[in-house]
Protein backbone atom coordinates (compact mmCIF):
# COMPACT_ATOMS: atom_id res chain seq x y z
CA UNK A 1 0.00 0.00 0.00
CA UNK A 2 2.92 2.25 0.92
CA UNK A 3 4.15 1.86 -2.79
CA UNK A 4 1.01 3.01 -4.27
CA UNK A 5 0.66 5.31 -1.80
CA UNK A 6 3.38 7.01 -3.68
CA UNK A 7 2.31 6.82 -7.18
CA UNK A 8 -0.60 8.28 -5.96
CA UNK A 9 1.58 11.16 -4.45
CA UNK A 10 3.42 11.62 -7.65
CA UNK A 11 0.19 11.75 -9.91
CA UNK A 12 -1.33 15.09 -8.01
CA UNK A 13 -0.22 17.30 -10.66
CA UNK A 14 -2.72 15.91 -13.25
CA UNK A 15 -5.26 14.69 -10.44
CA UNK A 16 -7.96 17.41 -12.47
CA UNK A 17 -6.85 15.17 -15.72
CA UNK A 18 -7.48 11.93 -13.62
CA UNK A 19 -10.77 12.92 -12.19
CA UNK A 20 -12.18 14.45 -15.13
CA UNK A 21 -11.48 11.43 -16.69
CA UNK A 22 -12.89 8.98 -14.07
CA UNK A 23 -16.15 11.63 -13.98
CA UNK A 24 -16.46 10.82 -18.16
CA UNK A 25 -16.34 7.05 -18.07
CA UNK A 26 -18.83 7.10 -15.11
CA UNK A 27 -21.36 9.10 -17.41
CA UNK A 28 -20.57 6.93 -19.87
CA UNK A 29 -21.22 3.43 -18.26
CA UNK A 30 -24.51 5.36 -16.79
CA UNK A 31 -25.40 6.02 -20.12
CA UNK A 32 -25.06 2.80 -21.79
CA UNK A 33 -26.33 0.81 -18.70
CA UNK A 34 -29.55 3.32 -19.42
CA UNK A 35 -29.38 2.93 -22.80
CA UNK A 36 -30.28 -1.30 -22.28
CA UNK A 37 -32.56 -0.77 -19.75
CA UNK A 38 -34.74 1.66 -21.54
CA UNK A 39 -34.55 -0.43 -24.22
CA UNK A 40 -35.43 -3.86 -22.67
CA UNK A 41 -38.43 -1.99 -21.12
CA UNK A 42 -39.58 -0.21 -24.33
CA UNK A 43 -39.47 -2.88 -26.58
CA UNK A 44 -41.61 -5.08 -24.10
CA UNK A 45 -44.05 -2.22 -23.42
CA UNK A 46 -44.75 -1.70 -27.04
CA UNK A 47 -45.33 -5.46 -27.38
CA UNK A 48 -47.49 -5.71 -24.65
CA UNK A 49 -49.48 -2.54 -25.48
CA UNK A 50 -49.85 -3.97 -29.28
CA UNK A 51 -50.79 -7.20 -27.55
CA UNK A 52 -53.86 -5.69 -25.64
CA UNK A 53 -54.32 -2.66 -28.08
CA UNK A 54 -53.79 0.00 -26.19
CA UNK A 55 -51.88 3.29 -26.82
CA UNK A 56 -48.26 4.57 -24.99
CA UNK A 57 -46.53 7.36 -24.22
CA UNK A 58 -43.62 6.51 -26.88
CA UNK A 59 -41.85 9.93 -27.14
CA UNK A 60 -40.38 9.78 -23.81
CA UNK A 61 -38.88 6.39 -23.33
CA UNK A 62 -37.54 6.75 -27.16
CA UNK A 63 -35.82 10.35 -26.20
CA UNK A 64 -34.19 8.74 -23.21
CA UNK A 65 -32.95 6.41 -25.50
CA UNK A 66 -31.52 8.79 -28.34
CA UNK A 67 -30.02 10.61 -25.40
CA UNK A 68 -28.04 7.62 -23.82
CA UNK A 69 -27.27 6.78 -27.16
CA UNK A 70 -25.65 10.13 -27.99
CA UNK A 71 -24.04 10.79 -24.28
CA UNK A 72 -22.56 6.88 -24.63
CA UNK A 73 -20.76 7.39 -28.05
CA UNK A 74 -19.81 11.34 -27.48
CA UNK A 75 -18.90 10.33 -23.52
CA UNK A 76 -16.66 7.26 -24.52
CA UNK A 77 -15.05 9.53 -27.58
CA UNK A 78 -14.67 12.24 -24.82
CA UNK A 79 -13.23 10.04 -22.12
CA UNK A 80 -10.86 8.31 -24.24
CA UNK A 81 -9.32 11.94 -24.95
CA UNK A 82 -9.19 12.90 -21.54
CA UNK A 83 -7.99 9.39 -19.63
CA UNK A 84 -5.18 9.31 -22.66
CA UNK A 85 -4.31 12.65 -22.34
CA UNK A 86 -3.52 12.28 -18.41
CA UNK A 87 -1.88 8.56 -18.80
CA UNK A 88 0.20 10.49 -21.01
CA UNK A 89 0.65 13.80 -18.61
CA UNK A 90 1.77 11.33 -15.75
CA UNK A 91 3.82 9.53 -18.26
CA UNK A 92 5.49 13.17 -18.60
CA UNK A 93 5.68 13.55 -14.67
CA UNK A 94 6.92 10.41 -13.58
CA UNK A 95 10.05 10.87 -16.62
CA UNK A 96 10.59 14.33 -15.20
CA UNK A 97 10.74 13.37 -11.73
CA UNK A 98 12.66 9.83 -11.73
CA UNK A 99 15.31 12.23 -14.05
CA UNK A 100 15.63 14.97 -11.15
CA UNK A 101 15.59 12.37 -8.54
CA UNK A 102 18.36 10.29 -10.55
CA UNK A 103 20.55 13.29 -11.58
CA UNK A 104 22.01 14.27 -7.72
CA UNK A 105 23.06 10.43 -7.38
CA UNK A 106 24.94 10.74 -11.12
CA UNK A 107 28.18 9.44 -11.65
CA UNK A 108 29.29 7.76 -8.41
CA UNK A 109 25.57 7.15 -6.78
CA UNK A 110 24.88 5.18 -10.26
CA UNK A 111 28.41 3.24 -10.75
CA UNK A 112 27.04 0.15 -9.55
CA UNK A 113 24.34 0.03 -11.74
CA UNK A 114 24.78 -1.43 -15.31
CA UNK A 115 23.49 0.91 -18.52
CA UNK A 116 20.82 -1.78 -19.92
CA UNK A 117 19.33 -1.97 -16.00
CA UNK A 118 19.09 2.26 -15.64
CA UNK A 119 17.91 2.53 -19.41
CA UNK A 120 14.97 -0.54 -18.35
CA UNK A 121 13.97 1.40 -15.20
CA UNK A 122 13.89 5.57 -17.07
CA UNK A 123 12.11 3.71 -19.50
CA UNK A 124 10.11 0.10 -19.25
CA UNK A 125 9.21 0.30 -16.13
CA UNK A 126 7.95 4.34 -16.27
CA UNK A 127 5.57 3.19 -19.08
CA UNK A 128 4.67 0.10 -17.16
CA UNK A 129 3.79 2.46 -14.41
CA UNK A 130 1.69 4.78 -16.97
CA UNK A 131 -0.82 1.97 -16.96
CA UNK A 132 -1.43 2.57 -12.82
CA UNK A 133 -3.96 4.68 -13.66
CA UNK A 134 -5.64 3.46 -16.99
CA UNK A 135 -6.02 0.22 -16.39
CA UNK A 136 -6.33 0.13 -12.33
CA UNK A 137 -7.37 3.38 -10.49
CA UNK A 138 -9.85 4.09 -13.22
CA UNK A 139 -11.49 1.00 -13.50
CA UNK A 140 -11.49 0.54 -9.73
CA UNK A 141 -13.28 4.25 -9.23
CA UNK A 142 -15.57 3.65 -11.51
CA UNK A 143 -16.51 -0.09 -10.86
CA UNK A 144 -17.32 0.89 -7.12
CA UNK A 145 -19.00 4.10 -7.99
CA UNK A 146 -21.20 2.81 -10.49
CA UNK A 147 -21.72 -0.20 -8.29
CA UNK A 148 -23.04 1.85 -6.15
CA UNK A 149 -25.55 3.49 -8.26
CA UNK A 150 -26.76 0.16 -9.46
CA UNK A 151 -27.31 -1.17 -6.28
CA UNK A 152 -29.18 1.49 -4.98
CA UNK A 153 -31.18 1.14 -8.06
CA UNK A 154 -32.41 -2.33 -7.70
CA UNK A 155 -33.34 -1.53 -4.05
CA UNK A 156 -36.23 0.33 -5.15
CA UNK A 157 -37.83 -2.96 -6.28
CA UNK A 158 -36.45 -5.69 -4.24
CA UNK A 159 -34.02 -6.16 -1.22
CA UNK A 160 -33.49 -9.42 -2.61
CA UNK A 161 -32.46 -8.32 -5.74
CA UNK A 162 -30.01 -6.42 -4.30
CA UNK A 163 -28.33 -9.37 -2.84
CA UNK A 164 -27.94 -11.15 -5.62
CA UNK A 165 -26.60 -8.26 -7.77
CA UNK A 166 -24.28 -7.75 -4.92
CA UNK A 167 -23.38 -10.92 -4.44
CA UNK A 168 -22.09 -11.90 -8.17
CA UNK A 169 -20.81 -7.92 -8.50
CA UNK A 170 -18.67 -8.81 -5.42
CA UNK A 171 -17.55 -12.27 -6.86
CA UNK A 172 -17.01 -11.00 -10.21
CA UNK A 173 -15.17 -7.36 -9.41
CA UNK A 174 -13.36 -8.87 -6.11
CA UNK A 175 -12.88 -12.33 -5.74
CA UNK A 176 -12.41 -13.06 -9.71
CA UNK A 177 -9.49 -10.57 -9.96
CA UNK A 178 -8.25 -11.49 -6.10
CA UNK A 179 -7.45 -14.98 -7.72
CA UNK A 180 -6.13 -13.93 -10.85
CA UNK A 181 -3.74 -11.77 -8.90
CA UNK A 182 -2.74 -15.12 -6.91
CA UNK A 183 -2.35 -16.99 -10.46
CA UNK A 184 -0.32 -14.49 -12.18
CA UNK A 185 1.28 -12.85 -9.55
CA UNK A 186 4.90 -15.18 -10.20
CA UNK A 187 4.67 -14.65 -13.76
CA UNK A 188 4.48 -11.10 -13.43
CA UNK A 189 6.78 -10.31 -11.54
CA UNK A 190 9.30 -13.04 -13.51
CA UNK A 191 8.33 -10.28 -16.79
CA UNK A 192 9.17 -8.04 -14.97
CA UNK A 193 12.37 -9.38 -14.45
CA UNK A 194 12.72 -10.96 -17.29
CA UNK A 195 12.32 -7.65 -19.49
CA UNK A 196 15.01 -5.96 -17.22
CA UNK A 197 17.85 -8.54 -17.96
CA UNK A 198 16.76 -8.70 -21.58
CA UNK A 199 17.84 -5.10 -22.02
CA UNK A 200 20.65 -5.33 -20.25
CA UNK A 201 22.17 -7.95 -22.22
CA UNK A 202 20.90 -6.63 -25.12
CA UNK A 203 22.64 -3.28 -24.42
CA UNK A 204 26.12 -5.10 -23.89
CA UNK A 205 25.89 -7.38 -26.37
CA UNK A 206 25.12 -4.79 -29.00
CA UNK A 207 27.99 -2.39 -27.69
CA UNK A 208 30.81 -5.19 -27.06
CA UNK A 209 29.31 -6.58 -30.53
CA UNK A 210 32.80 -7.01 -32.11
CA UNK A 211 34.64 -8.46 -29.55
CA UNK A 212 31.69 -11.30 -29.04
CA UNK A 213 32.39 -12.12 -32.66
CA UNK A 214 36.15 -11.93 -32.20
CA UNK A 215 36.16 -14.08 -29.59
CA UNK A 216 33.88 -16.49 -30.81
CA UNK A 217 30.73 -15.89 -27.83
CA UNK A 218 28.29 -14.22 -30.14
CA UNK A 219 26.64 -17.98 -30.28
CA UNK A 220 26.94 -18.35 -26.52
CA UNK A 221 25.29 -14.97 -26.02
CA UNK A 222 22.23 -15.58 -28.58
CA UNK A 223 21.52 -18.51 -26.79
CA UNK A 224 21.04 -16.88 -24.14
CA UNK A 225 19.19 -14.20 -25.06
CA UNK A 226 16.99 -16.86 -26.75
CA UNK A 227 16.13 -18.54 -23.58
CA UNK A 228 15.49 -15.66 -21.90
CA UNK A 229 13.16 -14.84 -25.00
CA UNK A 230 11.21 -18.37 -24.38
CA UNK A 231 11.04 -18.18 -20.89
CA UNK A 232 8.93 -14.22 -21.10
CA UNK A 233 6.97 -15.91 -23.89
CA UNK A 234 5.81 -18.77 -21.45
CA UNK A 235 5.24 -16.94 -18.85
CA UNK A 236 3.09 -14.22 -20.85
CA UNK A 237 1.29 -16.96 -22.50
CA UNK A 238 0.77 -18.17 -18.73
CA UNK A 239 -0.83 -14.62 -18.85
CA UNK A 240 -2.85 -14.32 -21.38
CA UNK A 241 -4.60 -17.69 -20.52
CA UNK A 242 -5.34 -16.50 -17.01
CA UNK A 243 -6.59 -13.05 -18.67
CA UNK A 244 -9.23 -15.20 -20.67
CA UNK A 245 -10.03 -17.08 -18.46
CA UNK A 246 -11.33 -14.31 -15.68
CA UNK A 247 -13.05 -12.65 -18.56
CA UNK A 248 -15.04 -15.48 -19.22
CA UNK A 249 -15.93 -16.04 -15.65
CA UNK A 250 -17.30 -12.14 -15.14
CA UNK A 251 -19.61 -13.11 -18.48
CA UNK A 252 -20.49 -16.02 -16.52
CA UNK A 253 -21.24 -14.17 -13.23
CA UNK A 254 -23.27 -12.09 -15.43
CA UNK A 255 -25.58 -14.13 -17.02
CA UNK A 256 -25.98 -15.95 -13.76
CA UNK A 257 -26.82 -12.98 -12.11
CA UNK A 258 -29.45 -12.46 -15.26
CA UNK A 259 -31.18 -15.73 -14.70
CA UNK A 260 -31.10 -15.80 -10.41
CA UNK A 261 -32.76 -12.13 -11.05
CA UNK A 262 -35.32 -13.27 -13.85
CA UNK A 263 -36.14 -16.33 -11.56
CA UNK A 264 -37.05 -14.73 -8.17
CA UNK A 265 -38.26 -11.15 -10.47
CA UNK A 266 -40.86 -14.45 -12.88
CA UNK A 267 -43.21 -14.80 -9.65
CA UNK A 268 -43.22 -10.87 -8.84
CA UNK A 269 -44.90 -10.33 -12.54
CA UNK A 270 -47.31 -13.36 -12.02
CA UNK A 271 -48.50 -12.11 -8.56
CA UNK A 272 -48.95 -8.14 -10.20
CA UNK A 273 -46.05 -7.14 -7.83
CA UNK A 274 -44.16 -6.29 -10.86
CA UNK A 275 -45.32 -4.71 -14.23
CA UNK A 276 -44.07 -7.18 -16.83
CA UNK A 277 -42.05 -4.49 -19.50
CA UNK A 278 -40.01 -3.94 -16.79
CA UNK A 279 -38.60 -7.98 -16.07
CA UNK A 280 -36.91 -7.67 -19.82
CA UNK A 281 -35.45 -4.04 -18.16
CA UNK A 282 -34.27 -5.98 -14.96
CA UNK A 283 -32.32 -8.87 -17.53
CA UNK A 284 -31.01 -6.25 -19.92
CA UNK A 285 -29.88 -3.80 -16.69
CA UNK A 286 -28.25 -6.98 -15.11
CA UNK A 287 -26.26 -7.84 -18.06
CA UNK A 288 -25.22 -4.30 -18.82
CA UNK A 289 -24.16 -3.26 -14.86
CA UNK A 290 -21.42 -6.25 -15.35
CA UNK A 291 -19.42 -3.72 -17.66
CA UNK A 292 -18.68 -2.07 -14.60
CA UNK A 293 -16.54 -4.58 -13.26
CA UNK A 294 -15.52 -6.74 -16.28
CA UNK A 295 -11.80 -4.72 -16.75
CA UNK A 296 -11.09 -5.52 -12.77
CA UNK A 297 -9.52 -8.62 -13.50
CA UNK A 298 -7.19 -7.39 -15.92
CA UNK A 299 -6.57 -4.68 -14.21
CA UNK A 300 -5.57 -6.70 -10.72
CA UNK A 301 -3.83 -8.85 -12.83
CA UNK A 302 -1.18 -6.48 -13.99
CA UNK A 303 -0.65 -5.28 -10.94
CA UNK A 304 2.03 -7.19 -9.65
CA UNK A 305 3.90 -6.07 -12.32
CA UNK A 306 2.93 -2.36 -11.65
CA UNK A 307 4.59 -3.17 -8.36
CA UNK A 308 7.24 -4.74 -9.21
CA UNK A 309 7.89 -1.66 -11.50
CA UNK A 310 7.55 1.09 -8.70
CA UNK A 311 9.60 -1.01 -6.52
CA UNK A 312 12.73 -1.07 -8.59
CA UNK A 313 12.51 2.62 -9.03
CA UNK A 314 12.08 4.01 -5.63
CA UNK A 315 14.72 1.34 -4.82
CA UNK A 316 16.98 3.64 -6.70
CA UNK A 317 15.53 7.21 -6.17
CA UNK A 318 15.65 5.78 -2.74
CA UNK A 319 19.33 5.75 -2.40
CA UNK A 320 21.32 8.97 -0.38
CA UNK A 321 23.60 10.87 -2.60
CA UNK A 322 26.96 10.62 -2.47
CA UNK A 323 27.51 14.38 -1.42
CA UNK A 324 24.87 16.85 0.10
CA UNK A 325 23.55 20.14 -0.97
CA UNK A 326 23.81 22.98 1.21
CA UNK A 327 20.18 24.42 2.02
CA UNK A 328 21.26 27.63 1.82
CA UNK A 329 24.72 28.76 -0.45
CA UNK A 330 27.42 30.60 0.24
CA UNK A 331 28.23 33.24 -2.12
CA UNK A 332 31.61 32.76 -4.03
CA UNK A 333 34.05 36.42 -4.45
CA UNK A 334 36.11 37.09 -7.28
CA UNK A 335 39.46 34.93 -5.60
CA UNK A 336 38.30 31.84 -7.29
CA UNK A 337 41.54 30.01 -5.65
CA UNK A 338 40.93 26.13 -5.37
CA UNK A 339 42.73 24.87 -2.61
CA UNK A 340 42.82 20.96 -1.09
CA UNK A 341 44.22 20.43 2.93
CA UNK A 342 45.05 16.51 3.76
CA UNK A 343 42.04 15.28 1.24
CA UNK A 344 41.71 11.55 2.11
CA UNK A 345 39.13 9.62 0.58
CA UNK A 346 38.65 5.15 0.86
CA UNK A 347 36.06 3.11 -1.30
CA UNK A 348 34.03 0.85 0.02
CA UNK A 349 35.40 -3.12 0.78
CA UNK A 350 38.91 -1.61 0.99
CA UNK A 351 39.37 -0.33 -2.61
CA UNK A 352 42.49 1.56 -2.82
CA UNK A 353 41.78 5.72 -2.48
CA UNK A 354 43.52 8.67 -1.47
CA UNK A 355 44.73 10.20 1.41
CA UNK A 356 46.70 13.48 2.89
CA UNK A 357 46.76 15.58 -0.82
CA UNK A 358 46.85 18.64 -0.72
CA UNK A 359 47.56 21.28 -3.14
CA UNK A 360 46.56 25.25 -4.41
CA UNK A 361 45.49 25.93 -7.67
CA UNK A 362 44.81 29.62 -8.18
CA UNK A 363 43.54 31.02 -11.61
CA UNK A 364 47.16 31.53 -14.17
CA UNK A 365 49.13 28.51 -12.16
CA UNK A 366 50.11 25.48 -13.47
CA UNK A 367 50.01 22.06 -11.63
CA UNK A 368 51.41 18.76 -13.36
CA UNK A 369 50.20 15.96 -11.18
CA UNK A 370 52.28 12.29 -12.18
CA UNK A 371 51.05 8.69 -11.26
CA UNK A 372 50.52 5.61 -12.66
CA UNK A 373 46.96 4.38 -13.47
CA UNK A 374 45.45 3.59 -10.06
CA UNK A 375 46.94 5.77 -8.18
CA UNK A 376 43.59 7.92 -7.35
CA UNK A 377 44.53 10.73 -10.06
CA UNK A 378 40.46 9.95 -11.27
CA UNK A 379 39.33 10.14 -7.46
CA UNK A 380 40.76 13.25 -6.57
CA UNK A 381 39.15 14.69 -10.05
CA UNK A 382 35.85 13.54 -8.93
CA UNK A 383 36.26 14.74 -5.52
CA UNK A 384 37.44 18.28 -7.08
CA UNK A 385 33.93 18.14 -8.89
CA UNK A 386 32.35 17.37 -5.76
CA UNK A 387 31.15 13.91 -7.54
CA UNK A 388 31.92 12.60 -4.08
CA UNK A 389 32.40 14.13 -0.54
CA UNK A 390 36.16 13.66 1.12
CA UNK A 391 36.01 11.61 4.19
CA UNK A 392 38.74 13.84 5.98
CA UNK A 393 40.41 16.77 4.56
CA UNK A 394 39.15 20.17 4.00
CA UNK A 395 38.34 21.00 -0.04
CA UNK A 396 37.71 24.94 -0.56
CA UNK A 397 36.78 27.06 -3.73
CA UNK A 398 37.71 30.92 -2.89
CA UNK A 399 38.00 30.36 0.71
CA UNK A 400 34.28 28.91 0.57
CA UNK A 401 33.90 25.11 1.68
CA UNK A 402 32.80 22.95 -0.68
CA UNK A 403 30.13 21.83 2.00
CA UNK A 404 28.72 25.29 1.74
CA UNK A 405 28.66 25.45 -2.12
CA UNK A 406 26.41 23.67 -4.75
CA UNK A 407 27.97 20.96 -7.07
CA UNK A 408 26.45 22.82 -10.15
CA UNK A 409 28.26 26.49 -8.83
CA UNK A 410 31.70 24.57 -8.25
CA UNK A 411 31.32 22.93 -11.65
CA UNK A 412 30.62 25.89 -13.49
CA UNK A 413 34.11 27.35 -12.38
CA UNK A 414 36.03 24.11 -13.37
CA UNK A 415 36.43 22.84 -16.95
CA UNK A 416 37.37 19.30 -17.20
CA UNK A 417 38.51 16.75 -19.32
CA UNK A 418 38.50 13.45 -18.31
CA UNK A 419 40.34 10.56 -19.00
CA UNK A 420 36.54 8.77 -19.63
CA UNK A 421 34.92 11.41 -21.62
CA UNK A 422 31.55 10.92 -23.68
CA UNK A 423 30.75 11.59 -26.70
CA UNK A 424 27.48 11.66 -28.11
CA UNK A 425 26.19 10.35 -31.77
CA UNK A 426 25.65 13.85 -33.03
CA UNK A 427 28.13 16.34 -35.01
CA UNK A 428 31.45 17.89 -34.32
CA UNK A 429 29.92 21.07 -33.21
CA UNK A 430 26.90 19.57 -30.88
CA UNK A 431 29.44 17.95 -28.91
CA UNK A 432 31.72 21.08 -28.64
CA UNK A 433 28.56 23.30 -27.74
CA UNK A 434 27.61 21.11 -24.49
CA UNK A 435 31.01 23.36 -22.85
CA UNK A 436 29.18 26.64 -24.28
CA UNK A 437 25.78 26.58 -26.20
CA UNK A 438 26.02 30.40 -27.67
CA UNK A 439 30.08 29.83 -29.04
CA UNK A 440 30.31 31.04 -32.56
CA UNK A 441 32.27 29.66 -35.17
CA UNK A 442 35.71 31.51 -34.38
CA UNK A 443 35.48 30.22 -30.63
CA UNK A 444 35.37 26.60 -31.73
CA UNK A 445 38.09 26.89 -34.34
CA UNK A 446 40.06 28.20 -31.69
CA UNK A 447 39.58 26.17 -29.06
CA UNK A 448 39.95 22.94 -31.87
CA UNK A 449 43.47 24.99 -32.97
CA UNK A 450 44.70 24.58 -29.47
CA UNK A 451 43.61 20.86 -29.24
CA UNK A 452 45.52 20.59 -32.74
CA UNK A 453 42.14 18.94 -33.74
CA UNK A 454 40.79 21.42 -36.45
CA UNK A 455 43.30 20.44 -39.01
CA UNK A 456 41.73 17.16 -38.99
CA UNK A 457 37.82 18.74 -38.70
CA UNK A 458 38.38 20.95 -41.65
CA UNK A 459 39.87 17.68 -43.79
CA UNK A 460 36.38 15.63 -43.24
CA UNK A 461 33.36 16.77 -46.25
CA UNK A 462 31.20 17.63 -43.60
CA UNK A 463 33.39 19.96 -41.32
CA UNK A 464 32.10 20.55 -38.26
CA UNK A 465 28.86 18.85 -39.18
CA UNK A 466 31.04 15.79 -39.36
CA UNK A 467 29.10 12.80 -36.93
CA UNK A 468 31.43 11.36 -34.60
CA UNK A 469 29.44 7.99 -33.96
CA UNK A 470 28.29 5.82 -31.19
CA UNK A 471 30.75 6.82 -28.09
CA UNK A 472 32.39 8.39 -30.67
CA UNK A 473 33.10 5.58 -32.92
CA UNK A 474 33.92 7.57 -36.13
CA UNK A 475 36.80 8.66 -34.48
CA UNK A 476 40.34 7.67 -33.52
CA UNK A 477 41.35 7.56 -29.90
CA UNK A 478 43.52 10.75 -30.45
CA UNK A 479 41.02 12.29 -32.38
CA UNK A 480 37.92 11.76 -29.59
CA UNK A 481 40.83 12.80 -27.00
CA UNK A 482 41.61 16.23 -28.53
CA UNK A 483 38.14 16.64 -29.15
CA UNK A 484 37.08 16.42 -25.49
CA UNK A 485 40.46 18.79 -24.78
CA UNK A 486 38.29 21.23 -27.11
CA UNK A 487 35.37 21.39 -25.39
CA UNK A 488 37.41 21.97 -21.98
CA UNK A 489 38.85 24.85 -23.28
CA UNK A 490 35.79 25.99 -24.79
CA UNK A 491 34.37 26.17 -21.41
CA UNK A 492 34.72 29.81 -19.78
CA UNK A 493 36.06 28.25 -16.40
CA UNK A 494 39.12 30.07 -14.81
CA UNK A 495 39.95 26.52 -13.63
CA UNK A 496 41.11 23.50 -16.06
CA UNK A 497 41.99 20.47 -15.07
CA UNK A 498 42.96 17.83 -17.96
CA UNK A 499 43.05 14.00 -17.00
CA UNK A 500 45.53 12.18 -19.54
CA UNK A 501 44.52 14.81 -22.21
CA UNK A 502 47.72 12.92 -24.64
CA UNK A 503 46.74 9.89 -24.34
CA UNK A 504 46.58 7.83 -27.58
CA UNK A 505 48.21 10.82 -29.42
CA UNK A 506 52.00 10.82 -31.36
CA UNK A 507 54.36 12.97 -29.35
CA UNK A 508 54.99 15.74 -31.46
CA UNK A 509 51.18 16.74 -31.87
CA UNK A 510 51.19 15.99 -27.88
CA UNK A 511 54.01 18.84 -27.03
CA UNK A 512 52.46 20.53 -30.05
CA UNK A 513 48.67 20.82 -27.78
CA UNK A 514 50.53 21.67 -24.51
CA UNK A 515 52.57 24.37 -25.38
CA UNK A 516 49.62 25.71 -27.15
CA UNK A 517 47.25 25.46 -23.95
CA UNK A 518 50.23 26.34 -21.67
CA UNK A 519 50.95 29.66 -23.79
CA UNK A 520 47.79 30.59 -24.72
CA UNK A 521 45.35 30.13 -21.26
CA UNK A 522 47.91 31.79 -19.30
CA UNK A 523 45.17 33.45 -16.76
CA UNK A 524 43.81 29.86 -16.42
CA UNK A 525 44.62 27.49 -13.36
CA UNK A 526 45.62 23.84 -15.15
CA UNK A 527 45.79 20.95 -13.21
CA UNK A 528 47.27 18.44 -16.34
CA UNK A 529 47.01 15.27 -14.99
CA UNK A 530 49.60 12.90 -16.53
CA UNK A 531 51.69 9.55 -16.24
CA UNK A 532 53.99 11.01 -19.45
CA UNK A 533 56.92 13.42 -17.97
CA UNK A 534 57.42 14.94 -21.37
CA UNK A 535 57.19 18.72 -21.80
CA UNK A 536 56.44 19.49 -17.95
CA UNK A 537 59.40 22.26 -17.61
CA UNK A 538 57.05 25.00 -17.99
CA UNK A 539 54.55 23.98 -14.91
CA UNK A 540 54.87 26.18 -11.78
CA UNK A 541 54.31 22.77 -9.55
CA UNK A 542 55.10 19.34 -9.74
CA UNK A 543 53.44 16.47 -7.81
CA UNK A 544 53.92 13.02 -8.12
CA UNK A 545 51.25 10.13 -6.91
CA UNK A 546 51.56 6.77 -5.69
CA UNK A 547 49.07 4.54 -4.41
CA UNK A 548 46.84 7.74 -3.28
CA UNK A 549 49.82 9.55 -1.51
CA UNK A 550 51.65 12.75 -2.68
CA UNK A 551 55.34 11.31 -2.83
CA UNK A 552 56.66 13.86 -3.92
CA UNK A 553 56.58 17.92 -5.04
CA UNK A 554 57.93 20.93 -6.34
CA UNK A 555 59.06 23.12 -8.93
CA UNK A 556 60.81 21.11 -11.72
CA UNK A 557 64.10 22.76 -11.20
CA UNK A 558 64.37 21.65 -8.14
CA UNK A 559 62.71 18.19 -8.28
CA UNK A 560 65.78 18.00 -11.19
CA UNK A 561 68.38 19.07 -8.55
CA UNK A 562 66.96 17.01 -6.05
CA UNK A 563 67.43 13.64 -8.32
CA UNK A 564 64.93 11.92 -6.41
CA UNK A 565 61.84 9.71 -8.03
CA UNK A 566 61.22 12.69 -10.55
CA UNK A 567 64.73 12.19 -11.72
CA UNK A 568 64.33 8.23 -11.95
CA UNK A 569 61.02 8.98 -13.92
CA UNK A 570 62.36 10.33 -16.13
CA UNK A 571 65.65 8.18 -16.72
CA UNK A 572 63.30 5.19 -16.85
CA UNK A 573 61.30 7.09 -19.67
CA UNK A 574 64.24 7.54 -21.41
CA UNK A 575 65.35 4.24 -21.57
CA UNK A 576 61.94 3.32 -23.02
CA UNK A 577 62.46 5.37 -25.51
CA UNK A 578 65.95 4.72 -26.66
CA UNK A 579 64.72 0.60 -26.29
CA UNK A 580 61.76 1.10 -28.53
CA UNK A 581 63.93 2.88 -31.54
CA UNK A 582 64.75 0.67 -34.67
Amino acid sequence: MNVIWRLMLLMRPVLGWMLLGSLLSFITLIANVTLMATSGWFIAAMAIAGVHGVTMNYFTPAAIIRFSAIVRTLGRYVERLITHNATLRILSQLRVWFYEQIEPLAPAGLESFRSGDLLSRIRADIDTLDQFYLRLLLPVVVALSASLVFLIFLALFDPVLVIIEASLLVTAGVGLPFISNRLSSYSSHRINQLNTNLRMHLVDDLQGMGELIIDGADKRHTSYLEDVSEELTRHQKRISQINGLSQGMVGLCANLAMWLILIYAIPMVQQAELPPAQLAMLALFTLASFEAIAPLPLAFQSLGEQLAAAKRIFNLVDRQPMVQEPIQEMPLTTDLTLNLFKIGYHYPQHQAGIDGISLLLSPGKKIALLGASGCGKSTLVELLLKFRSPEKGRLSLGGIRYEQLSGETIRSHISVSAQKTHLFNTTIRSNLLLAQPDADQQQLETACRLAMIHDFIEAQPEGYETVVGELGVRLSLGQARRLTVARALLKPAPLLILDEPTEGIDNLTAQQMRDNIIQQCPERGILWITHNLSGLEAMDEILIMQKGYIVERGKPADLVTKGGLYMQMQDHQRSLALSQKP
